[in-house]
């Protein structure tokens, strides 16, 4: 798993924290210097998180784990719902849906409902329907699709979260640390990093730093989720002691199938 260099960093803008006046005190250790009131990260720190963090992320991926993506950063959300889809993930990128995490009951059953109402659209069963009613479904589903597309393979808890800004997303972050969900969080130089469990230094702002840090994220669960899975083929269906494949659809394969669907649809908007 290859870390970026220095200069790649430097490219990125990764270095470039905050005004001084707004530091953490807690991020102390991991600032280089400061420039015109600016924090600057020291690069080689970064490096080191890096190196730790990644590995235990391919590990977590690789136990099948689920990491739900975060970010409400405008610049943020096209990049981080691509890189959620891209390896598989869920993902959040509209406001924060209160009690997700505390109250996650309540919101499987709204997910279930968009769900069902899109799998209904899909198969031509809102016909049954008049017109006005097809049309108050359709605006239902419109108006659902932002906040939670990203979220319908959650059928539990997530087992943890990955947090492009622990500084930005607070009230995610709190909630994750009220129900012990771990946390691969971004912390900038104002960012409180006791928050996050897994810490990568670095710009939380720059399009350039978050999308180099998606990457980074998004391949290690990659790896990792391409052992989970042949793990999975390797131990295959064991009927009466043997291997024996199945034409039967089980439920998580469905719904698979839908999640597919809705993400080539989420992403060619």
């Amino acid at each position: 798993m290859k870390t970026p260099t220095i200069v790649e960093m430097l490219q990125a803008g990764i270095h470039f924290g905050h005004q001084t006046s707004r530091w953490h005190p807690k991020m102390k250790e991991y600032i280089f210097t400061e420039r015109s009131d600016i924090h600057v990260i020291d690069l080689e720190k970064v490096q080191v998180q890096l190196k730790e963090v990644l590995p235990q992320v391919k590990a977590l991926a690789a136990q099948g784990k689920q990491i739900l993506f975060i970010s409400t950063k405008p610049q943020a959300k096209e990049i981080v719902k691509a890189a959620a889809i891209d390896c598989g993930m869920p993902y959040l990128v509209e406001r924060w849906i209160g009690g997700l995490l505390t109250n996650f009951s309540e919101i499987r059953k709204l997910i279930k409902n968009y769900i069902d109402l899109n799998r209904q659209r899909d198969e031509g069963e809102l016909e049954r329907y008049t017109k006005k009613e097809q049309l108050d479904i359709v605006k239902k589903l419109e108006k659902k699709e932002g906040s939670l597309a990203g979220l319908i393979s959650l059928d539990k808890i997530p087992d943890l979260l990955f947090v492009p800004s622990v500084q930005k997303e607070k009230t995610a972050v709190l909630e994750a640390n009220k129900m012990d969900v771990p946390i691969i969080g971004v912390c900038d130089t104002n960012a409180d990093q006791s928050r996050a469990a897994y810490v990568i230094p670095g710009n939380d702002d720059a399009v350039k730093s978050i999308e180099l840090m998606l990457n980074l994220v998004s391949g290690a669960i990659k790896e990792g989720r391409e052992e989970w899975n042949k793990n999975k083929a390797s131990m295959g269906q064991q009927v009466d002691g043997k291997n024996k494949p199945s034409n039967t659809k089980t439920s998580d394969e469905k719904k698979e199938e839908i999640k597919k669907r809705l993400d080539e649809k989420m992403a060619k908007q």
